[in-house]
């Protein structure tokens, strides 16, 4: 955490200020592991949301100076509505989803931009060994949902785009319900 603002400014010397900047890095962690070993649930918490949060908080100030750019922040749909199976993985990205949507409030008066993306399950190396869960992408397709939102101007995307109406009954779906789903 320490070296990320001496990395950004050492970029903006050389490069000048970004025009988009991707913040696309996190980890799923082990969630059976993360119930029972208090060090790894903070080490998830730690990459997928504390992390995130002061590398985005530089990124805002330097982007803000500049008076432009863009930020796409990737989040998660486990952070809508966190489930019991990945309950810690969950909180972190709830807390990330929260964090950049009350920044992308900040920023708009500012000429800055910031994309938030909620993808579903990816198949991935992330996701590797895992059984796809229903609505599933790729990292192409997220990539192109990206590429799209940030074209048409958008402030949040959600791959696939499904998932938002799914998403918005499932918030409201009864706990003792949402509990028993496996993920």
């Amino acid at each position: 955490l320490a070296a990320q603002r001496g990395v950004l400014d050492d970029v903006v010397a050389r490069h000048g200020p970004p025009d988009v900047t991707v913040v696309a890095f996190g980890v799923l962690g082990d969630a059976a592991r993360a119930e029972r070993d208090a060090e790894h649930a903070r080490a998830i918490v730690h990459t997928d949301l504390v992390a995130h949060v002061t590398v985005l908080t530089h990124l805002a100030s330097i982007l803000r100076e500049a008076g432009r750019g863009t930020l796409v922040v990737y989040s998660s749909v486990a952070g809508v509505r966190v489930r019991r199976a990945n309950y810690v993985y969950g909180a972190a990205k709830a807390g990330l989803d929260g964090f950049a949507s009350g920044l992308a409030d900040a920023l708009h008066p500012s000429g800055v931009r910031l994309l938030l993306v909620r993808p579903g399950f990816v198949v991935g190396r992330m996701t590797g060994g895992m059984a796809p869960a229903p609505f599933s992408s790729t990292p192409r397709q997220v990539a192109q949902a990206t590429v799209a939102a940030l074209r048409s101007g958008r402030g949040e995307v959600w791959v696939p785009a499904v998932l938002r109406p799914v998403f918005a009954l499932a918030r409201h779906a009864p706990r003792a319900l949402w509990r028993r789903l496996p993920r």
